[in-house]
């Protein structure tokens, strides 16, 4: 199992400056092979030192490191990602609005990498993605892979042009035109579930809402952006970080009310 590494961040007081200094910057590592001494700038840590979980290790030179196994976010935030993947922030909400659960059964159109479709596999029972390139399910495959998931069903299928399962309890789209699909969502989705469309800017928005209120089996029930703001605590020093994750996208929520 991979391992996150932590070199402990060190503060000095400064007595001409007044102040803490920070001398040492925390740095994380994510270690996949702990079967060999890992080095590091100027110094090593033995493989013995890796094997230990939860403690206090030292390097050749008597620094400290804490040690502790991989969690699903950690592995999660070390997938190769293709340009424009949904963030964190964003899949968040997806998760919270509609509720799926371990008994959900979802379809991801749009697979790009995966990094969805593997979050959605991380909470759900069963996620089907669909990609019309080959390059996307192959990044997305060796994500899958990495993480070892076993509830993915990838496949190389144009959405537009039909959906091969039914009884989704949620359908995600991340598509240049996502109105063309409604249709066939309607048919292959439960009474009461979801689908959440991922805009990149207002005229997909619009035009996605235009074409959802057109259709009696559909409501929609709202828009949103979420902005993040990063903020820097050290001691009494508490601001907003200079670089926040701002505009990435619109997630449009609709449901299916009618048979």
């Amino acid at each position: 199992m991979p391992k996150i590494l932590i070199q402990k961040g060190k503060k000095e007081f400064v007595e001409e400056l007044n102040r803490e200094v920070t001398t040492i910057k925390q740095k994380n590592f994510f270690l996949q092979n702990i079967n060999k001494d890992f080095q590091l700038s100027g110094s090593l840590i033995s493989k013995n030192e890796l094997k230990k979980n939860g403690e206090i290790i030292k390097d050749n030179r008597g620094k400290d490191f804490l040690i502790f196994e991989s969690t699903f976010v950690d592995d999660y935030k070390r997938l190769k990602r293709l340009p424009q993947t949904i963030p964190l922030k964003d899949i968040g909400l997806i998760l919270a609005e509609t509720g799926i659960n371990r008994t959900s059964k979802v379809l991801d159109s749009g697979t790009g990498s995966g990094a969805l479709t593997i979050m959605l596999a991380n909470f759900v029972k069963e996620v089907h993605s669909y990609d019309v390139r080959e390059d996307h399910l192959k990044a997305a495959q060796d994500n899958v892979d990495f993480l070892k998931l076993k509830n993915i069903k990838l496949k190389k299928q144009d959405i537009n042009e039909g959906i091969l399962e039914k009884d989704f309890d949620l359908i995600t789209l991340d598509l240049p035109e996502p109105w063309k699909t409604l249709k066939h969502c309607i048919n292959a989705m439960n009474i009461g579930a979801f689908i959440v469309c991922y805009s990149i800017t207002v005229p997909q928005l619009q035009d996605f809402v235009e074409a959802v209120r057109k259709e009696e089996k559909l409501m929609y029930v709202k828009t949103v952006e979420i902005q993040e703001r990063l903020w820097e605590v050290d001691g009494r020093k508490v601001k907003p970080k200079t670089i926040s994750i701002g505009h990435s996208g619109f997630l449009t929520f609709v449901r299916k009310v009618l048979k």
